[in-house]
């Protein structure tokens, strides 16, 4: 599997300042100057928490996400992360799909690479893994198999506050679509604005790279989802960020922004039937209760004896 940039897609301006950010800039999570990359809409639950201890200080001390990105569901999956940096999620997913899944990483970004990598072995070790169960390429999101990586391979595709920072978001919802496998998700989140942006907030390179710049207005993803061939945008949670720095939020005026997560499936077209959905539980963490998005949630059904 490459693991180096690809020689068919250049960096744009806009990719450009991102790696010097995230790998120059920003040391740390204390280093942010917005609440962007918040804390999850709702605690994590507990099998969460426990994968998430697990997580070596350093890559933990470098994550940068704004949601909690774990769909049901992943025992034995193949999973792949865009813009994982330094591997955070990639390594509580890791420990989550177990010893017969996989988890790919990709990033552009070399300096989060390099610590997300260094550390494979310990958290291998940490698992009580034979053999890794994880692995790390560089590239972009915006050419997934340029990078070497397979059309219809992954079952889950997940990013953490990420697809806001690239400048062509339909292109990097397009090359997920292209590398999922049929009836396989995109499970995410990101930042979202109640209004297409003004130049002047796009063009401010601090803006962008606390993830704010770049916000897609909500209906737009609804508008380019489509287009690319998902299903309808599912809203799973959502919480407003804060900007404390008096000057950011000068240029930023009247916009608002929230951090959601939403889950879009590659599915088959044309079948609208209407149908009887019954949860018959089982799901780790969420064995009587299934949260399916915010308008959904299922119940275990109990038949009568």
């Amino acid at each position: 599997m490459a693991q180096n940039s690809q020689k068919g897609f250049s960096d744009s301006s806009v990719h450009v300042d991102v790696k010097d950010y995230y790998g120059k800039r920003l040391q740390k999570t204390s280093d942010l100057k917005t609440g962007a990359c918040v804390a999850p809409a709702h605690p994590p639950p507990t099998f969460v928490r426990e994968a998430l201890k697990k997580v070596h200080p350093e890559v933990t001390a470098k994550y940068y996400g704004c949601g909690l990105v774990v769909p049901e569901c992943l025992e034995g999956c193949k999973i792949l992360d865009l813009g994982c940096g330094s591997g955070r999620d990639c390594y509580m997913l890791s420990l989550l799909v177990g010893e017969k899944g996989h988890v790919t990483g990709i990033d552009m970004t070399e300096a989060q690479l390099e610590v997300a990598r260094k550390h494979t072995d310990y958290h291998m070790k940490e698992f009580g893994y034979k053999k890794p169960n994880v692995s790390f390429v560089q590239g972009y999101i915006e050419a997934l198999t340029e990078a070497g990586l397979e059309k219809n391979a992954f079952d889950i595709i997940i990013s953490n506050c990420v697809v806001n920072l690239s400048p062509d978001k339909k292109q990097v919802l397009a090359e997920a679509y292209s590398v999922l496998k049929d009836g396989g998700e995109l499970y995410f989140s990101d930042i979202y604005s109640n209004g297409r942006l003004t130049e002047e907030i796009k063009n401010h390179k601090v803006l962008w790279g606390e993830c704010l710049g770049g916000a897609l207005w909500w209906k737009d993803l609804l508008q380019l989802a489509e287009e690319v061939g998902f299903s309808q945008p599912r809203l799973v949670t959502a919480s407003i960020p804060t900007v404390d720095d008096k000057e950011l939020q000068d240029i930023l005026g009247d916009f608002k922004f929230v951090s959601a997560t939403y889950r879009l499936f590659k599915v088959p077209k044309g079948n609208n039937r209407t149908c009887q959905v019954m949860y018959n539980g089982g799901i780790t963490g969420a064995q009587d209760v299934f949260h399916f998005d915010c308008q959904y949630t299922f119940k275990v059904c109990v038949y009568p004896a």
